[in-house]
């Protein structure tokens, strides 16, 4: 009985003879250029898909803003149109939905220049300025980008007190007198005396009245002339 030949080990590859004048480094290189090429071509095409993608999503944004202002027409509730509107904005949301984009909840909320564009302010008292009030139009957001900002309306600071200076009324010039006769009396000029009145009674002059003189008291047994009166012996 013969045995079969042993198998002979690993074989050597043969090796082109154009591989061995092939310069590695070289090579290397340009497989690298080549490779750094393909992924900016690639990552061109996504920012386009993704640019495309967002105009897209902002024309069916636009499209729900008309079926909302359809919804309102009060011709088209009358005809029962308003039931199959809002059906069909409600499935445009679920599709946008799925897209990612997701409208934004911003009332009470302070305003961001970055979601909101202010349109609009109202005094509301106890409310902090800048307070989103009501959302005019909605905004969406897309995963984690902002697709369309909202237009919103929000508080303006109350106006504090303004005191008012008060207006003093000017003084009314006294009523002129009028004479029996119905002949205005002519002011009298500054600087100049007044006239008397002819037919005023004439004054009386008045003397005023001197204190009577009294008399030195005379003290007992003086003599007159202040001497005092010597008594007989």
């Amino acid at each position: 009985m013969t045995r079969a030949p042993a198998p002979e080990g690993p074989r050597p590859l043969a090796v082109p003879p154009r591989a061995l004048a092939v310069d590695l480094d070289q090579a290397f290189s340009q497989l690298l250029y080549r490779a750094s090429l393909l992924q900016r071509l690639r990552t061109e095409e996504a920012q386009a898909a993704k640019a495309s993608q967002r105009d897209l999503l902002g024309i069916l944004v636009e499209v729900d803003d008309a079926l909302a202002d359809l919804g309102l027409d009060r011709e088209l509730v009358l005809l029962g149109r308003g039931a199959g509107l809002e059906a069909t904005r409600r499935r445009l949301l679920g599709r946008l939905a799925k897209a990612g984009v997701r409208p934004m909840r911003l009332e009470g909320l302070a305003a961001d220049p970055a979601l909101t564009e202010i349109v609009g302010t109202e005094v509301r008292p106890g409310v902090a300025p800048e307070t989103v009030l009501r959302t005019v139009v909605t905004g969406f957001f897309w995963g984690e980008e902002v697709l369309r900002r909202a237009q919103v309306v929000v508080a303006a600071p109350e106006p504090q007190g303004v005191v008012q200076e008060s207006v003093l009324e000017p003084e009314l010039a006294p009523e002129p007198e009028v004479t029996e006769a119905g002949v205005e009396p002519e002011a009298p000029e500054p600087g100049a005396e007044p006239k008397p009145d002819e037919d005023a009674p004439a004054a009386v002059p008045v003397i005023p009245a001197q204190a009577e003189a009294v008399p030195p008291r005379v003290r007992k047994g003086a003599a007159p002339g202040g001497r005092r009166r010597r008594k007989k012996r």
